[in-house]
């Protein structure tokens, strides 16, 4: 066991990759102060990281915490009752409910209208570089503004039927809520606040006038029947459904995307073989996730009794939050593991997670971010970074890797 109570000030923040080599290097386990200053176990190596994420006795369940523990986002009880905070057979019923909607064959369905969406976002850019021309698509801007946020907002609204009014407000209270500002700390309660009433509306609106689309579906799967038990959902549970499907749906997929441009714009080399071969993207996807995932830490969790974890032994109800990029640095599964490499095997990586809990919606990411690349590498063939790699800014969070601006010419 090491102890690290300085991690959030040691650039875990601005350098997560350095942190996590040097943590996952010298030990297994470490004692750490959570992101809300309470004790946490915090684990880096890919083998246990890996036995972690599928282990039953390390539930997601906030009642199994121990006072004073780290437990992640306090939300209203009507938000809470999502994936993120359930075990089986809870989990089981509700998962099995939704997931009709995120096959892979399901989503594969989604691919032209995605693409359609992917043009009309580049489209938009045209000629911005104040010069007044309109000899081709050229100028400079903020690519996750331009396109890697309204992207995938837009592919998961249109699934779930969010009217186009609410977009921008579902953005912008996402943003506080994954990055809080410490200058402003009544933000992100004003935000959950916004959001419950933004999806009561929502609810109602639609039970009064269904649509074609999942939130209208999942509505009526709950209005056939008031009883959990009965395999259906709850109201709270619905409401958290719709919740979870549009803040991760959204979250994880524009965070991806623009590190994996970063990647490519930094690793020339790399970014002409896919140009030469777009037939890559696939596998290509697995590598952006490995290089640098979306989510840096998995979701909490507490064990049901003492557990032992690498060389430490955990105590029951105390919280453990597992190192996703950690772990998907780790030379022992990924040889050379900081090198980013398109021909490299990537499979096994956890940066959608293992197990039961494994991302809900990783064939919808997998696929918004092939079509989005691609989409960049047929239509803006001279893309560029925009000033010293240095200066990008990154989302101020521990658990969310993102970038907040994206500067390119093009």
């Amino acid at each position: 066991m090491s102890t690290d109570q300085d991690l959030l000030t040691d650039g875990l923040l601005t350098h997560p990759h350095a942190v996590y080599d040097r943590l996952r290097d010298s030990a297994p386990v470490h004692r750490i102060t959570g992101p809300d200053g309470s004790p946490a176990w915090l684990v880096t190596r890919y083998g246990d990281v890996r036995e972690a994420l599928a282990d039953p006795l390390l539930s997601l369940d906030k009642r199994h915490a121990l006072p004073g523990g780290y437990k992640g986002f306090a939300l209203p009880p009507a938000l809470d009752a999502n994936l993120l905070n359930m075990d089986p057979p809870d989990h089981t019923r509700i998962r099995r409910l939704v997931g009709r909607a995120f096959t892979t064959r399901r989503v594969e369905q989604l691919r032209v209208p995605i693409r359609q969406t992917a043009d009309r976002l580049l489209d938009a850019l045209g000629t911005n570089d104040g010069r007044g021309t309109n000899d081709g698509p050229h100028g400079s801007t903020d690519l996750i503004a331009a396109y890697a946020a309204p992207l995938p907002i837009t592919v998961i609204c249109d699934l779930l039927g969010v009217p186009d009014e609410h977009r921008r407000d579902f953005r912008a209270w996402t943003d506080v809520l994954v990055a809080p500002d410490p200058a402003r700390p009544q933000a992100a309660k004003e935000a959950i606040v916004a959001m419950l009433g933004f999806f009561t509306q929502l609810l109602a609106d639609k039970r009064k006038e269904p649509a074609d689309d999942l939130l209208s579906d999942l509505i009526a799967v709950r209005d056939e029947s008031h009883s959990a038990e009965n395999g259906r959902l709850t109201e709270d549970e619905l409401m958290s459904l719709t919740f979870l499907i549009l803040f991760a749906g959204y979250e994880n997929t524009v965070q991806l995307i623009g590190t994996a441009v970063l990647a490519l714009l930094q690793h020339p080399d790399q970014l002409a073989a896919l140009r030469a071969d777009p037939t890559r993207l696939p596998a290509a996807v697995e590598e952006f996730m490995r290089y640098d995932g979306p989510a840096l830490l998995a979701i909490r969790r507490f064990p049901l009794q003492d557990v032992t974890i690498g060389d430490v032994t955990v105590p029951a109800g105390e919280t453990v939050l597992l190192s996703l990029a950690a772990a998907d640095r780790d030379p022992r599964r990924f040889p050379d593991a900081d090198r980013f490499d398109l021909g490299r095997d990537a499979t096994g990586h956890l940066a959608l997670g293992h197990g039961i809990h494994y991302c809900l919606g990783a064939p919808l990411a997998r696929l918004e971010t092939e079509i989005a690349l691609a989409a960049l590498l047929e239509r803006l063939p001279d893309l560029k970074l925009d000033g010293d790699p240095d200066d990008l800014r990154w989302r101020p969070s521990l658990r969310a890797r993102g970038l907040l601006t994206l500067p390119v010419t093009y």
